[in-house]
C-alpha cells in the first residue's frame, strides 16, 4: 500500500473515531460546571488527601479556590474536610497466628456550606475499602501495594466530592443582616376586636 494511501485511511479511520463513539452512546468525560465561583479550602492542601482535592478543582477551570483565611468571609461556598481516617483491619489469620489478609478503609466526611451559614451539601461520610493478602516474606512489596490501594481509594473519594459539589444547585446568598425583615417593613396583623362585624342575617 502507498504510504499517500495508508495516511489518508488512517485520517479517516481517526476522523470518523468520535461519531461512531457518539453513536454507541459513549460520552468522553466533560469538565464540571459548578453554582459558585470561588471556593475557600477549609482543608489542608498539603495532605495526599488535599493535594488531590486541589489539582482537581483548580483543574475544573471553573472555580477559584482560596486558602487565605482572610477571603473565607468573601468566597461563595465553603467545602470543610471534617475528618479522614485510615484503617487497616485483619480479616484473614492462619493457623499460627498470623496475618494473612488485610481490610484498608478510608473514611472522609465533609461539607459545603456559605460564609453565611446555609448547608449547600449537609455533612456526609464517603467510605471506600480494599482487601490485601499480606505474607511476611513479601512485606516490602505489600507496603507498595497497600499505598497504591490507599491512593486509589482517594481518588475514588475526590472524584465522589466533585461530583457532589457540581450537583449543587444555584442559589441566592443572603447576607446575615438580611436573614430578617427590618421591623419597619412589618404589617402588624390586626387584633380580632378591630376586625368588621358580619353583618346580621335578616
Amino acid at each position: 500500500m502507498k504510504p499517500a494511501r495508508r495516511l489518508f485511511l488512517t485520517s479517516l479511520g481517526v476522523g470518523m473515531l468520535p461519531a461512531w463513539l457518539a453513536g454507541c452512546g459513549f460520552q468522553l468525560r466533560q469538565t464540571n460546571d459548578f453554582a459558585f465561583k470561588t471556593l475557600y479550602a477549609n482543608f489542608s492542601t498539603t495532605s495526599p488527601l488535599g493535594v488531590e482535592l486541589r489539582r482537581n478543582l483548580l483543574g475544573s477551570g471553573r472555580i477559584d479556590l482560596w486558602t487565605e483565611p482572610k477571603l473565607m468571609l468573601k468566597a461563595d461556598a465553603i467545602l470543610d474536610i471534617l475528618s479522614e481516617e485510615r484503617q487497616q483491619v485483619a480479616v484473614g489469620v492462619s493457623a499460627t497466628g498470623q496475618v494473612r489478609e488485610l481490610q484498608l478503609r478510608l473514611r472522609v466526611r465533609f461539607r459545603l456550606r456559605t460564609p453565611q451559614g446555609l448547608e449547600l451539601i449537609e455533612p456526609v461520610e464517603l467510605f471506600q475499602q480494599r482487601d490485601l493478602s499480606f505474607t511476611e516474606t513479601a512485606a516490602l512489596s505489600k507496603e507498595i501495594e497497600q499505598a497504591i490501594l490507599y491512593r486509589d481509594m482517594q481518588t475514588d473519594i475526590v472524584q465522589q466530592i466533585m461530583r457532589r459539589l457540581s450537583a449543587v444547585k444555584p442559589y441566592n446568598a443572603v447576607p446575615p443582616s438580611q436573614t430578617t425583615a427590618p421591623a419597619a417593613a412589618l404589617q402588624p396583623v390586626a387584633p380580632a376586636a378591630a376586625l368588621p362585624k358580619p353583618a346580621a342575617k335578616p
